[in-house]
């Protein structure tokens, strides 16, 4: 029995862009297992895929050779390493199998924020870039989006939820505008001025955010349903489905969209495509402005290093409003 087993610990966007390599491992080998490695607060995200045989969430404050030796006990053949971190290495040391990575080109996106220099060459997203740690393997990217699949219990709370607050089905307008970094956050009065503008058009606007974006939600409570705080990782997904549109920052949250294929119109400041996480292969429009300061970071960062944010300033409501209706259309 063929056994291969994916490390990716973490974060929701990169968990989920590893689904496509998922999905062409089982279609290249159907007879082999597949394990997939992760956080258990992570864990959510790959629970109810197809594609894997068994899912080994490393627990809070578990020690790396304990989840190692869980590991070991399942015996796999190949170690597909789509994290390159310390744990991940540490992870490679202690289980004995085939091991491969994949490059994150840290070199090239340093010269592009240090000095705009662009010398990446390879401009492969990053889910196709997880595609060379399974060079072995013989499979290739087949064009489609990540998945992400929920269970029926998420899917009948969110339907219920709805249901109370007298949201329709399908006029959803799902926002996100929380991000873990300051520099990645539209201005709050341009999330209200745009649900304004989508209310007037008919869509229902239902704000997402984990527990500490309720405050920023609270802001928009006068032209939005608020749910933020409110779902699981899973139950997000599942009002993400029920959704027309989606309109997010460089988020994890624009990868749920995806995965659920919902359409998105993702706000890109800080952050550019050359780093590999636009939406993929996914009805999206992605808007951003040409300016000589992009790339600042490469996560987003607290501060506008020129001190005027303009990245994502300069987008107006209406643009925005406007490629809600060419997505919706």
């Amino acid at each position: 029995m063929l056994r291969i087993l994916v490390v990716r610990f973490s974060s929701i966007g990169d968990v989920l862009l590893t689904t496509p390599l998922l999905r062409s491992l089982a279609r290249r080998h159907p007879e082999a297992e597949i394990a997939f490695a992760t956080k258990r607060d992570m864990a959510p995200l790959v629970a109810d895929n197809p594609h894997i045989s068994q899912l080994l969430a490393l627990e809070p404050h578990e020690p790396i050779r304990h989840f190692a030796a869980r590991i070991r006990a399942w015996k796999p053949a190949y170690g597909l390493d789509l994290h390159g971190s310390l744990r991940s290495r540490a992870l490679r040391m202690f289980v004995g199998c085939r091991w491969s990575g994949y490059t994150k080109r840290k070199i090239a996106r340093t010269v592009l924020i240090a000095t705009k220099l662009d010398v990446y060459r390879d401009e492969r997203p990053v889910p196709e870039r997880y595609f060379d740690a399974a060079r072995r393997l013989d499979v290739k990217p087949d064009g489609s989006g990540p998945e992400f699949h929920l269970g029926p219990q998420a899917c009948e709370r969110v339907a219920a939820w709805l249901a109370e607050r007298g949201v329709t089905e399908g006029t959803i307008a799902a926002l996100a505008p929380g991000a873990a970094h300051a520099t990645k956050r539209w201005p709050v009065a341009s999330w209200i001025a745009l649900a304004e503008r989508l209310s007037a058009a008919g869509l229902q606007p239902v704000v997402l955010g984990g527990p500490a974006d309720r405050g920023l939600a609270q802001q928009l409570a006068p032209v939005a349903t608020s749910a933020a705080g409110e779902f699981s990782l899973q139950e997000t997904g599942a009002l993400l489905a029920r959704s027309r549109i989606l309109v997010s920052g460089d988020t994890g949250v624009m990868h749920m969209a995806t995965g659920v294929g919902t359409p998105v119109v993702a706000l890109f400041g800080p952050t550019v495509r050359q780093f590999g996480f636009f939406p993929y292969s996914a009805p999206a429009v992605v808007l951003e402005r040409p300016l000589d300061c992009r790339p600042c970071s490469a996560m987003g960062s607290k501060h506008c290093p020129m001190g005027h944010h303009r990245c994502l300033d300069d987008i107006a409501p209406a643009e925005v409003a406007a490629a809600v209706e060419r997505l919706v259309a």
